[in-house]
């Protein structure tokens, strides 16, 4: 039987999940739920969802929904995730999971003890190409690992203040809303937290408009990233160990929509390049949550791995408003 979706919301990301979760063999749209009818009606009409909530409490409670996926802002993940775990709904929340570690605490008590699933709305955790990229690593392809570099930026002419990427209260700036991907990646690629970490930053409103940070790991390896929206769009990731480098120019979505690649070089020169065939990442992720919930898997590898990118990006945070090294604490990452 498929599980059953209401999307709290009619945000933009929202018209991209939607047809994932109608594509998914697992799921079912059911539900849309906005606290504008008009709007509600429309994206119904748009993607063709039988049920029209006018309001997210009349989608938490109703009978006919089993999980909720939730597009909002960032500083209401923490209150819808919570109301719709105590509802008995499993969620799905987009990125990043809340504004700080107290928050993603509570979400993840809430939902254990209501025994449903979370999962974080990083899409291509779950696709093809991400688990070849984890098995040549854990399967000692690259040699030992040294080094993991990433970006993740676009570009804005000048910063739209009515934007909540602006607003600090609302969980904007560049490190959640781009750093988070270039965060996760590192912390499951080294299998490790950081031992400590300094980052420096833009900052326009309170909020960061640029973060560039220098990670540092157990036995002399480290990372180190940038994100910002004062900058063309990259989004890659390069990996290197004693032997060869892994180099993926789009990690977060492939450029095109026929194939994801990325590529091996060892020392001489000799490259090799990955390729897969393109699949909707939204669908990819869509069907991995659909797993845990049938596997009533409440405590999964992909939720500490959120925990942790939420403990790292507030103490990368802490670095950047005091311009200072800061220890990071746990030395583990858990996946």
């Amino acid at each position: 039987m498929s599980i059953r979706f209401a999307i709290l919301g009619t945000a933009n990301i929202a018209r991209k999940v939607g047809p994932g979760i109608q594509n998914s063999d697992h799921a079912e749209l059911s539900g849309i739920a906005s606290r504008s009818r008009p709007a509600a009606k429309e994206f119904a009409q748009a993607l063709n969802i039988p049920l029209v909530f006018d309001s997210y409490e009349q989608a938490i409670s109703s009978p006919e929904i089993d999980a909720v996926y939730i597009p909002l802002p960032p500083a209401l993940h923490a209150e819808w995730t919570i109301r719709a775990a105590e509802a008995g709904k499993h969620v799905l929340c987009e990125k990043p999971l809340a504004r700080n570690s107290d928050e993603v605490a509570r979400m993840i008590a809430a939902c254990q003890k209501n025994n449903v699933v979370l999962l974080d709305g990083v899409m291509w955790y779950h696709t093809e190409r991400a688990a070849r990229i984890r098995n040549l690593i854990s399967n000692g392809h690259l040699g030992s690992l040294r080094q993991i570099s990433s970006a993740f930026t676009f570009h804005w002419d000048s910063m739209p203040m009515e934007n909540i990427r602006m607003h600090r209260g609302m969980g904007g700036g560049s490190l959640l809303d781009l750093g988070w991907y270039c965060v996760g990646a590192i912390l499951s690629l080294f299998n490790e937290m950081p031992e400590r970490v300094f980052a420096t930053a833009q900052w326009h409103n309170h909020v960061d408009t640029r973060m560039n940070a220098i990670l540092w790991f157990s036995q002399g390896r480290m990372a180190s990233f940038e994100c910002g929206f004062d900058t063309v769009r990259r989004r890659w990731i390069e990996v290197a160990g004693t032997e060869r480098t892994l180099y993926c120019p789009d990690f977060t979505r492939p450029w095109s929509t026929e194939t994801a690649a990325f590529t091996t070089l060892d020392g001489e020169g000799r490259q090799a390049v990955h390729s897969f065939r393109y699949v909707p990442q939204e669908t990819c992720m869509v069907d991995a949550f659909c797993q845990l919930i049938r596997s009533h898997n409440i405590r999964h590898s992909w939720l500490e791995l959120s925990r942790k990118t939420q403990q790292v990006c507030d103490v990368l945070d802490h670095s950047a408003r005091t311009e200072q090294v800061v220890s990071v604490g746990e030395s583990e990452c858990g996946m």
